[in-house]
């Protein structure tokens, strides 16, 4: 992903604004948990910095491979120096950056910004059908 895109997705535009999904005590450190969003299942896993804070990633919950709604269950780790989640079912490893599944290039997982506002979890989207950028 280019330093453009990833800026583009992290500032709103007039179609988008942060969204609540869940409160910050129904997070999980080092795991995920699945909240709804627009109908969308979204998974989210939470890295704590040990000081109050940490970053929050959010992806889509459907494993493109089973269609099943899994990768929140999935388990955190490191691969070519990427944060991956590996689904519970086929161990295919995605992204949290930009969802690209590391053994299958053509194959990810949307992602979505995410942060910690207060006590809140909130995700950048789409206010209406339309896509944010």
């Amino acid at each position: 992903m280019s330093t453009a895109q990833a800026l583009s997705m992290q500032t709103p535009d007039a179609a988008c604004d942060w969204q609540p999904v869940c409160s910050r005590q129904d997070l999980v450190a080092h795991s995920g948990v699945v909240a709804w969003l627009a109908g969308a299942q979204i998974a989210l896993f939470f890295l704590p910095d040990g000081q109050g804070g940490g970053q929050v990633h959010a992806i889509h919950n459907r494993d493109p491979q089973s269609g099943a709604n899994v990768i929140g269950r999935g388990l955190l780790g490191q691969l070519q120096g990427a944060l991956v989640v590996a689904s519970p079912l086929y161990k295919q490893h995605f992204r949290l950056a930009d969802g690209l599944c590391l053994e299958q290039p053509d194959v990810s997982l949307k992602v979505w910004p995410a942060r910690l506002e207060g006590e809140r979890v909130e995700i950048l989207a789409p206010l209406s059908s339309t896509a944010c950028n």
